[in-house]
């Protein structure tokens, strides 16, 4: 029987059958400084829907206070997230029109690792929360470049923030 050799994984080797990245230790390019408290890698592999390029990005969050500070919402894209090193929070509010954050309104979440949750267009998030005391590595799917031209961020006024309880 003949045999067949198995090889290191490397871009350009893998090249022309697809691409690759590695999303728990990931060495990309990210929207940031890399040692701040939460650090996203964009866009490390696309794929193609028919016109459509959803990207798989890692997003590290270092532990940090559980205070909610700031969210987001996309209005066009859901927003696909997996925790792939350890548990996290995860906070959401519903869609609505209003210019701020409905602090009221928000649910905060235990997302065991390896859930996959996908938040639908206009929800308000934001980065979840590691629960341990190492950096969480957190899957992100979102359409190439959404951050970008589908995300609207907004600060949470100090006096308005919200503590999570456990």
């Amino acid at each position: 029987m003949k045999s067949i050799k198995v090889q290191k994984l490397s871009v350009e080797k893998f090249a022309k059958y697809g691409s690759f990245a590695a999303l728990i230790h990931p060495e990309a390019e990210t929207t940031g400084p890399k040692d701040a408290s939460i650090v996203f890698y964009r866009d490390m592999v696309q794929q193609e829907l028919f016109g459509s390029n959803p990207s798989f990005s890692t997003c590290r969050m270092k532990p940090r206070p559980l205070v909610i500070d700031a969210g987001e919402y996309h209005n066009h894209t859901c927003e696909v997230s997996m925790p792939l090193n350890g548990d996290a929070l995860v906070w959401v509010a519903p869609a609505d029109c209003s210019k701020s954050v409905p602090m009221d309104k928000i649910e905060v979440f235990y997302v065991p690792c390896g859930t996959l949750l996908s938040i639908r267009p206009g929800v308000w998030h934001h980065a979840a929360f590691a629960l341990d005391k190492k950096p969480l590595d957190v899957m992100i799917v979102l359409p190439e470049r959404a951050y970008v031209n589908d995300c609207v961020c907004l600060a949470v006024p100090k006096a308005e923030q919200r503590k999570i309880q456990l």
